[in-house]
Parts: C-alpha cells; structure tokens; sequence
C-alpha cells in the first residue's frame, strides 16, 4: 500500500519518515518530488563488474551540467530520507523523462531502515543541461507486511553509503579486484 501525500506529511511530523530537506510543498497525492544534488561521478569508458568503477567527479556548476548520451553518470539526491517503519520506491518523473533522462531505473526500492542521500543512475538521450537543486524524481513510501528487519541491521555493504556510491559487484565476483 503507497501513502498519499497528506500520510506521508503526517508520517514526517510524527518521525516515521525523514526527509531532509524537507519542503510541505514538494509533496505530490502520493509522493515527494526530490531534487538532484549539486555532484555527478562520470563513469565514461568501458566498465567491468570484476573491478571498481574508474570516475571523474565534478560539481555541478550554478550555469548547469549538459549530460552527454552514452556516458554512465552517478549522481545524487538533495535529500536524505529514509524510515524504520516504511520502504521506499524512488524513480524519475515524467518531467525529466520528457528531457529525454533516464534516471535510477535498476534500483528503486530503498529497504526499511535504508536512510540515504540515494545515488542515481542517470543516463541520457540526447544532450541535456541539468541544474543542481531542480526536481529530478518522486520517492514514494509504502507499507511491509511481516517481520521488518531494518537494512541497517543486516550489514549488507551498501548500508553504510551516505552519498555516490559506484557498484560494489566486484566484491563479489570471484577474482574481483578493488
């Protein structure tokens, strides 16, 4: 079951759900509309899921980002959310799938007790200017059923990522290198 955007509000007012930054009027009827923070790790050139990912990184300038097709970029939401008591599912919108971005597709499901500033998959169709802070995306929150086990508690190696994070599959490729 997804909560409505008035649940939502009243399940941050009651500390079930953070979101911060947290705007009321980013709420949608059963959304928020998170933003795209001001860092990209640009993953240009072959990549291997044996060994870890080679970026460039750079902050996005207050004049914008033009996202090129073909090239794997790494970003970043503005905001922090997360919950004990409900999973998350983050995806682009329309308004930026109608700019030709394609942004976190594979990884949507944020777990309960996964509070992160999300890293984003994010590629493009044709060149696109981006802008640090503008609406990038939805995050919706919906309720488990059964026992919850927080993610944070199961120790699973992206628990403790607090920004870009590039994929740690080589950890467990055999042979993987680091």
């Amino acid at each position: 079951m997804i909560l409505t955007g008035p649940a939502i509000a009243a399940a941050v007012a009651a500390g079930e759900i953070t979101i911060d930054p947290y705007d009321p009027n980013r709420l949608s009827p059963n959304a928020y509309d998170w933003r795209l923070g001001d860092t990209l790790r640009i993953c240009d050139g072959d990549l291997d899921a044996a060994t870890r990912t080679a970026f460039a990184e750079t902050t996005i300038p207050t004049s914008g980002y033009v996202l090129r097709p073909g090239v794997l970029y790494l970003g970043l939401t503005r905001e922090h959310t997360g919950s004990e008591k409900y999973a998350q599912l983050l995806n682009g919108d329309r308004t930026t799938g109608a700019l030709g971005i394609w942004v976190h597709i594979s990884a949507p499901l944020g777990h309960v007790g996964h509070a992160i500033r999300w890293t984003l998959e994010i590629r493009a169709a044709k060149p696109v200017r981006v802008h640090a802070g503008m609406t990038f995306g939805k995050v919706a929150f919906l309720h488990t059923f059964g026992t919850s086990i927080s993610y944070q508690a199961c120790g699973l190696k992206y628990a403790g990522t607090d920004g870009i994070d590039i994929s740690r599959l080589y950890e467990e490729n055999p042979g993987g290198q680091s």
